[in-house]
């Protein structure tokens, strides 16, 4: 049987990349029983699976107030693992060792691993590891878990406790005798955090005592009142300029013109011949598999581009400073900073955006952050966003920024709207959050990182998105004439009839065509679906024989400002089919649920209605779509200006 061992840390110390290192490719990913917080197992590396790692949820306490805590509590009170291992920031030690304090009184084997202290030793800090252990009882050892150093030697470590069956000595803790019975557990953490004090005192001699560190002479330019908004801009222009414009777009170019335009089609279809295959089947391998599948794979490229920028913002730590950021814009329109954590998560996925509500203490605000986080584009939502910036704006470098951007403002006009009713009427609950020291990431965990999220995008376009595209092009194939089923022309399919009978419903969103209508509808089973469905219906691979441009049809059919309200719906109305769920699950109501689903779509449309129609109002065409983005955003930001400001709860650890 497995020796056992658990890492158990607070957020952002390195317990993540501790875990990578030391189970490499061995590991496993599911999600935690009757719960959807993620479950990490994995062996550790050259132990023949003798070693088995769990990666306990980043948790600042064992107090059963959030699910990731209770999921801590019981995994340890009931499995009983064989030793835990501790991760604790070297640089912010008396914040870490609380929860230090409370895993020595499991009575299971426990090693203290000071993690970063690559930037200890930068600091000129010194810390008495030998002092550090005698107080606490256990073992303790250094590593840099982004580096490598002697993390195989900390996972032996707690090998060894674990079959020597080493119990650690329980602390002796001063308490001062509480008021009453709720003074209880502020009487327990001063005195934790008092012995703590009294550790560190003993042990750390801080060099640099009083002055500012380096991430605190970066965060007074990046997190500065003024200068930070501006900066985000810049990024998250760079961020998806280079994905979706510039690098990524010429990789995405080559991919669907010549990979899934000249070689795949060809190369299939000539063996197809060889070997006498029926016309039905030809066309539904190259028109439906190819056409559809293929046009969602060639966006692969934009998207692992824009995953690794991702990657290292999250790595490096600037992401927990937008959140920061953010915060001081969300509270003068009644959200709370905690709402952008989901947020910043959905950038990845929409689910487990939802799942990250759950930190939100308020039940409205919670509600409301389920309610907005798919508004921001997720992954999922990227082959929408660089279809429309290249086929219909020739590459236009403003396209897949205003995307972004959009979501933003929908989330906060969202803020304003929701907090005049009754439902979501109420303070703003407070926001406390730590901000990891900045670090350069390494390469390995960026391209793991990476390669997660983008195998995560294949496996989905390997089966929801190709049973999707079977389904449009059997359904855009056949239908009925004459009284008899049977393979018709794509004006008289069964698709055609059912999208002419609801395109009216968006032509004064100026794209009442029933192919737009279709592939709007699609994209509910998954947003990819979108662009698969109009690499069916405008001929993907009809047009790339041909040797034109590949999406020439798609441009020739819709103008650029339809497009651009195409665009704005599918960003905002209701998700996918597996963020619906997601909603549902955290909602835990049939009413809410709908409420949610009918407040996405009714607030999609008014938006995309809105730049149509004034967009028309302006003027034609791009210039016309620039002025709506212009005027939104501009008008936004001055009515955020003359907002009364209020005082944030943000405390920076």
């Amino acid at each position: 049987m497995a020796t056992k061992i658990a890492l158990a840390g607070n957020p952002n110390s390195g317990k993540t990349t501790l875990f990578n290192a030391l189970t490499g490719s061995n590991q496993f990913v599911g999600n935690w029983p009757g719960v959807t917080v993620e479950k990490k197992e994995g062996f550790l590396k050259g132990q023949h699976r003798e070693v088995q790692i769990i990666d306990l949820p980043g948790i600042y306490s064992l107090s059963p107030y959030t699910p990731e805590e209770v999921i801590a509590r019981n995994y340890l009170e009931n499995e009983r693992p064989d030793a835990i291992l501790n991760i604790v920031d070297g640089t912010n030690l008396e914040r870490n060792l609380y929860l230090t304090t409370q895993l020595l009184e499991f009575g299971i084997p426990v090693v203290i691993a000071v993690n970063m202290i690559d930037i200890v030793e930068k600091n000129g800090d010194v810390i008495d590891l030998e002092k550090l252990s005698e107080a606490f009882g256990c073992r303790a050892v250094m590593i840099s878990a982004l580096k490598g150093t002697d993390v195989l030697k900390a996972a032996q470590l707690a090998v060894g406790e674990a079959r020597a069956r080493a119990v650690p000595r329980r602390i002796d803790l001063e308490y001062f005798t509480p008021d009453d019975e709720d003074d209880a557990e502020s009487a327990d953490t001063a005195a934790r955090y008092a012995y703590i004090d009294s550790v560190i005192r003993d042990c750390v001699k801080i060099k640099n005592r009083g002055r500012l560190s380096v991430s605190d002479k970066i965060d007074r330019v990046v997190t500065n009142r003024f200068a930070a908004l501006p900066i985000f801009a810049v990024v998250m222009f760079i961020v998806y300029f280079v994905s979706v414009t510039s690098v990524g777009a010429w990789v995405t170019d080559w991919t669907n013109e010549t990979l899934f335009g000249d070689i795949v089609p060809t190369a299939v279809e000539g063996f197809l011949t060889a070997i006498n295959c029926a016309d039905w089947l030809q066309g539904l391998v190259l028109d439906g598999i190819i056409a559809g599948v293929g046009a969602v794979i060639g966006f692969v490229p934009q998207m692992l581009i824009l995953f690794i920028f991702l990657a290292f913002l999250e790595s490096c730590g600037y992401m927990a400073r937008i959140a920061f950021i953010m915060d001081r814009i969300f509270r003068r329109f009644g959200l709370s900073g905690k709402s952008f954590i989901p947020i910043l998560i959905g950038t990845g996925c929409g689910v487990p955006g939802i799942m990250a509500s759950r930190t939100i203490d308020g039940e409205r605000d919670r509600r409301m952050t389920v309610m907005t986080t798919t508004f921001i584009p997720c992954s999922a939502k990227l082959p929408i966003i660089a279809l429309i910036a290249g086929a219909l704006f020739g590459g236009a470098w403003w396209v897949a920024p205003s995307a972004y951007f959009i979501g933003i403002a929908a989330i906060i006009c969202s803020g304003i709207i929701l907090k005049k009713t009754k439902l979501f009427a109420g303070d703003v609950s407070p926001f406390v959050m730590e901000l990891p020291a900045y670090h350069l990431p390494t390469v390995v965990n960026i391209l793991r990182s990476m390669w997660e999220r983008g195998w995560s995008f294949i496996k989905k376009a390997g089966t929801i998105i190709l049973l999707a595209t079977v389904f449009v092009w059997f359904a855009s194939s056949f239908g009925f004439e004459d009284g008899r089923f049977g393979m018709v022309d794509m004006a008289d399919s069964v698709l055609a009839k059912v999208g002419s009978a609801i395109a009216w419903i968006f032509s004064p969103l100026g794209w009442g065509e029933w192919k737009s209508a279709v592939a709007a509808i699609t994209g509910l089973i998954a947003k990819e679906n979108v662009v698969g469905t109009f690499g069916i219906l405008y001929g993907f691979a009809e047009v790339a024989e041909d040797g034109a441009e590949v999406w020439s049809a798609l441009s020739a059919a819709m103008a650029p400002l339809a497009a651009y309200s195409f665009l704005v719906f599918n960003l905002l109305c209701a998700p996918c089919f597996a963020a619906m769920g997601a909603i549902r699950r955290e909602m835990n109501s049939a009413k809410w649920f709908w409420i949610a689903i009918g407040y996405q779509c009714g607030f999609a449309y008014i938006v995309a209605l809105c730049v149509y129609q004034l967009g028309r109002l302006f003027g034609s065409g791009v210039f016309g779509v620039g002025t709506v983005v212009a005027f939104v955003l501009v008008a936004a930001f001055l009515f955020m200006l003359l907002r009364r400001e209020k005082k944030s709860d943000i405390i920076k650890a």
